[in-house]
């Protein structure tokens, strides 16, 4: 389905899929989304008035905040990148420029927009490989053409496969191995002297044949591929490593890009053929322009742990820090316009997603310009008995299907019965409430310790199903519920 056909309950369906309860988060979200495309419909005069309402959520961890937002940018194919408030603050009293995360978000969206690009040209890419496989199948062999040149391919390199030389008419008998065993299917002839080798159209053909056919795809083959080599450049301590990628570009291109022959089979020769030639055909500065379009219209940067750069009143450690961070990004999330290896984005209408635990702060404690620009706050439940219940056997990639999954390559069975899915959920909740509670991810270390046994002699366990009861999970997790300190350490 497209993006401008989803309506927001749709999209709550889909975040249904993967993410339980939180239906409140879920509809802000729906609706952030829709007005998106709401706005795109609009004069350019309006469009440029229309703000993106950002969000902040506010909920303990592990319940499904940045699932939230991942799963959005999934759903509608929108850039998406996700980061961490607190690493700004990680080296000296700002630590990374707040801006790579823009040149973050460019990034992703060259790499979504290439990928659609080179999908486009793969069939004119994959003819194209194959003259080339052709190339050097046969070295000298005029690709066929209008003016019997080759076709702007590189001088081929040499390849093993031909015959001994037919002294009474100066011609060499092409051969090719197929199947163990050498077959002619054509002859080469000496061309003046030139010192390259012609050979019949013919020959080229009936190469072309056995190779769609791949009756040639364990022939080994030398070809040339790009070699990536990075300049030694000293980097002096306090340079920006953004500003440098910006002041260098593609540094490599200056100096040529090299190339190095490497001899493989013809099938994987192919695959790394077909990338080449797609890249070579994708036309980079439209790529460019699609992916700004792209981020400055239906990008979305999710900013987790936003909590950790509040400023709290009575504690002066560390706000210099925390407050310089929020300043440093209240510009972009105001819009600004941030130079990227790609061009100017302009962040204007990017949708930014805040989330944090607020366990130790308030979203009041931002600087009052910052909470101006989330005018949207959402509240997260804490997950509940049910909710585990839920979480365990609903999603598309629920815990119990998946662990089940990974033991079925083993040859192991794994039979849950309800009681004993219950009993699971019921022992997540108590240990969420005695101790710290950190939502969904508690089931991932209570399945890990129930499974311990099953997953650590699956390999002699082959052919077997094991029965998961009410009574094998109280075995296996009674000694760690019931004790309240090895509770504290294991779960």
């Amino acid at each position: 389905m497209k993006l401008e056909d989803l309506t927001p309950a749709q999209i709550v369906a889909e975040l249904d899929k993967y993410i339980i309860g939180q239906t409140k988060a879920k509809k802000a979200v729906a609706i952030a989304l829709r007005n998106r495309m709401r706005r795109q419909k609009l004069p350019a005069e309006m469009q440029e008035e229309i703000a993106p309402k950002n969000i902040i959520m506010i909920g303990p961890t592990g319940v499904g905040k940045t699932e939230i937002a991942r799963r959005l940018a999934r759903l509608t194919g929108a850039p998406f990148v996700k980061v961490e408030a607190t690493k700004y603050t990680e080296v000296g009293y700002v630590g990374r420029d707040v801006e790579s995360m823009v040149r973050d978000l460019m990034a992703t969206s060259m790499q979504l927009v290439k990928d659609e690009l080179r999908e486009e040209v793969r069939e004119k890419a994959a003819q194209q490989t194959e003259e080339l496989l052709l190339d050097a199948l046969l070295p000298g062999i005029d690709t066929p053409g209008d003016d019997g040149g080759t076709g702007g391919h590189p001088e081929p390199s040499s390849a093993s496969g031909h015959g001994g030389t037919d002294g009474d008419n100066g011609t060499t008998p092409a051969t090719v191995e197929v199947g163990g065993e050498s077959r002619a299917i054509g002859f080469v002839g000496q061309t003046g002297g030139s010192g390259r080798t012609g050979a019949s159209r013919h020959t080229r053909e009936r190469f072309r044949k056995m190779l769609r056919e791949g009756k040639l795809d364990e022939r080994e083959i030398e070809i040339s591929i790009n070699k990536q080599n990075t300049p030694a450049i000293e980097i002096f301590s306090g340079n920006n490593l953004e500003e440098l990628d910006l002041t260098l570009g593609n540094l490599g291109n200056i100096f040529g890009g090299k190339r190095k022959k490497r001899r493989m089979t013809v099938s994987q020769a192919r695959e790394f053929m077909l990338q080449e030639e797609m890249e070579k055909l994708v036309d980079t500065e439209r790529a460019a322009e699609l992916a700004r379009d792209r981020i400055e219209n239906t990008g979305i940067i999710f900013i987790d742990e936003i909590d950790k750069i509040a400023t709290r009143e009575g504690r002066n450690s560390g706000d210099v820090s925390r407050e310089g961070v929020q300043r440093d990004i209240l510009p972009i999330v105001e819009g600004s316009r941030i130079n990227t290896k790609h061009g100017v984005v302009d962040t204007s209408h990017i949708l930014f997603i805040a989330a944090g635990a607020f366990h130790m702060s308030k979203p009041s404690d931002l600087i009052p310009e910052l909470q101006g620009r989330f005018p949207l706050r959402v509240e997260l439940q804490a997950l509940e008995q049910e909710d585990f219940y839920r979480i365990l056997t609903q999603p598309e990639n629920a815990l119990i299907k998946q662990y089940s999954a990974l033991l079925e390559t083993e040859g192991v069975t794994l039979e849950f019965d309800d009681d004993s899915i219950r009993e699971l959920s019921r022992i997540a909740a108590d240990v969420n409430s005695r101790t710290e509670n950190i939502g969904a991810r508690r089931l991932h270390t209570i399945m890990e310790l129930l499974l311990e046994e099953v997953s650590f002699n699956a390999p002699d366990l082959d052919g077997q199903t094991i029965p998961v009861t009410e009574a094998y999970v109280q075995e296996r997790l009674h000694d760690v519920v019931e004790d309240q300190d090895l509770t504290r350490y294991i779960l």
